[in-house]
């Protein structure tokens, strides 16, 4: 439902751009819309896996839940996938509050408290650190962030967590589900080089250049993983946005500028 809001907006601004040719947008808006789809951009996040594996980057196997009906095929459909336990179960729609509303499900006898239209994403331990890149036109900004805890691999008999993103990953967020043991180890950092080569695939892969990326280290495999991509996020944390921002929009109207002075002197 969260869609239809967006959808009469992307209505109405097309029509204001077509009858206002003048207008400059800094992403187009086809672009932003697909965004709004888990169900879309977790296609695109699956492709990494072949465009960056000189860089070992990946996201996690996933499924689209499109109705309640496919729920009858689910397990099938896992084993094909290549899912394992345990599951992020997230929203379809990537915006809005109800987005934020995500679920950790431990076996077969959780998925009952899966609401279609969803995805379910593999979960990896990752020691409870999350990387959230910002990206604003050429530059791109890594803030660290609290995440989920490490869990075993596997099924098991724990009830399935129910929980809110924003709660769990906030700088000031402190949560129990965030809580790590003290022998756990620490992660090294990202590979800048790495997380600029993610950020270059990305921008073509979407045509966009306001977005935000969210990325995971294995801590088995010590492997980049890409588990969420968001559009326009807040920018929280991030150093000097406004005036990366501003010299963003101003290369956008330097470019617009000197392609109408083009077009005029031909």
């Amino acid at each position: 439902m969260e869609f239809l809001p967006f959808l009469v907006f992307n209505v109405l601004y097309m029509s204001y751009v077509l009858a206002h040719p003048g207008t400059v947008l800094l992403d187009p808006l086809p672009a932003m819309t697909r965004l709004l789809d888990r169900f879309t951009s977790y296609r695109i996040m699956s492709k990494l896996h072949k465009s960056l594996r000189d860089w070992r980057i990946c996201s996690p196997p996933y499924l689209a839940i499109h109705s309640p009906g496919d729920m009858a095929s689910v397990q099938t459909a896992m084993e094909e996938q290549g899912l394992s336990f345990p599951l992020i179960c997230k929203t379809r729609v990537a915006h809005g509050s109800l987005s934020h509303e995500m679920c950790l499900i431990f076996s077969a006898g959780g998925l009952p408290d899966v609401r279609p239209p969803c995805v379910l994403q593999s979960f990896v331990s990752h020691g409870a650190v999350l990387h959230k890149v910002f990206v604003v036109g050429d530059r791109h900004f890594c803030v660290e962030r609290p995440s989920l805890k490490n869990f075993p691999s596997g099924p098991c008999d724990r009830k399935t967590i129910f929980f809110n993103s924003h709660e769990v990953s906030k700088p000031e967020s402190s949560s129990h589900l965030t809580a790590l043991d003290e022998q756990t180890p620490c992660l090294p950092p990202p590979s800048s080089e790495a997380m600029a080569a993610l950020v270059q695939e990305l921008r073509v892969q979407l045509g966009m250049a306001l977005f935000g990326v969210d990325v995971i280290i294995d801590i088995r495999t010590h492997t980049l993983t890409a588990i969420d991509i968001n559009i326009f996020p807040g920018y929280e944390g991030v150093p000097q946005f406004f005036p990366s921002l501003l010299d963003h929009i101003k290369k956008v109207l330097d470019q617009r500028s000197g392609a109408s002075g083009f077009q005029q002197n031909t």
